[in-house]
């Protein structure tokens, strides 16, 4: 375990993890801290407070101080300077017509490097974007291009829920969502309803989803069947076959098969039947009572015998045909 200070550079921005030193700072105060691209100042967005190595990136950069008087005025005036610079950059970009929307721009305490973030359907060529930038502010000038999810952290708003955008309020980072996480829960397939003001599945999807990955393993599946005890029953064990279930209740609305009538019991209060069609586990490969018995092991297939060859017939040798003798000649009768 070590000990941090978490720092938010922007409202909405990435937290950043800092080496506090002896300092101990509120919550909402402002700190200079040291950066790759030199000092920074900051809001404190986390108080010191330990947590484990892993999720730190070492070695940790210090804290410098607590903000002074002559901080919060450098902060005020760069932005000032960023509104104005974003003033200017919306400009040249309408005059060039670049099919680019611009959503915020970043300047540096030491106001010696501006960074514009924007938006668009396709790649843009800004070259000559950065050059009247650079004339206009005689800074380093950069643009970065970034996707939905980011804008909407940037620039915030309210969700379905009413409530700000988990991205701008206090998610750090953003992670994968599957819509599959949307069917475990048993939403309704609409984009409409699953999707953010990004465009997006909702970040939301993925909060209740470890738990609903253990609730699906608890839960008997739809259409598999059950056993309802005697106690339940009054009388012996009988089968059923779930209708529906309810994951988040717990509830099971079978059938069992000596009725008709549809009933609703407890996922506690049935057996479930193993299913024979799962692929095995390695715990159930170790268990000795799955394993085959000695005699019902398989046996090795014996070599195929060759096939013996048989004996070739000796050919009927062809009688030689005689060649014609030729007839002796006559003799003539002398006159």
């Amino acid at each position: 375990m070590i000990e941090v200070i978490g720092v938010k550079f922007k409202s909405g921005g990435k937290m950043y993890y800092f080496a506090p030193g002896d300092l101990n700072p509120a919550e909402g105060s402002y700190v200079v801290v040291e950066t790759a691209r030199g000092p920074e100042c900051g809001e404190v967005a986390a108080r010191r407070h330990a947590v484990q190595d892993e999720s730190i990136t070492a070695p940790l950069k210090p804290i410098l101080r607590l903000a002074t008087a002559e901080d919060m005025a450098i902060l005020e005036k760069n932005r000032a300077y960023m509104a104005d610079a974003m003033r200017i950059c919306q400009e040249r970009i309408d005059a060039r017509g670049l099919p680019m929307r611009l959503v915020d721009v970043e300047c540096g305490f030491d106001s010696n490097k501006l960074i514009f973030y924007f938006t668009a359907e396709s790649r843009v060529d800004f070259r000559e974007l950065v050059e009247d930038l650079a004339l206009a502010f005689h800074v380093r000038i950069e643009l970065r291009q970034i996707g939905d999810r980011d804008e909407a952290k940037l620039l915030g708003g309210l969700g379905i829920c009413g409530r700000e955008f988990c991205c701008k309020g206090y998610l750090n980072s953003f992670q994968p969502i599957s819509i599959k996480m949307a069917k475990e829960q048993g939403l309704a397939l609409n984009p409409t309803k699953i999707s953010g003001a990004c465009g997006r599945l909702m970040c939301c999807l993925r909060y209740e989803s470890p738990v609903y990955e253990e609730l699906i393993k608890l839960t008997p599946k739809v259409g598999s069947t059950v056993i309802l005890p005697a106690e339940i029953t009054g009388t012996v064990p009988v089968r059923a076959y779930v209708m529906e279930a309810n994951l988040v209740t717990g509830n099971l609305r079978i059938k069992p098969e000596n009725s008709d009538v549809p009933v609703t019991v407890s996922r506690d209060k049935v057996e479930r039947l193993q299913d024979a069609s799962r692929r095995m586990t390695k715990d159930d490969l170790r268990d000795k009572r799955n394993q085959p018995e000695k005699a019902d092991a398989p046996q090795k297939k014996e070599a195929p015998q060759q096939k013996q060859e048989k004996p070739e017939k000796p050919k009927a040798e062809r009688p030689q045909r005689q060649k014609p003798q030729p007839k002796p000649a006559e003799e003539k009768p002398q006159v």
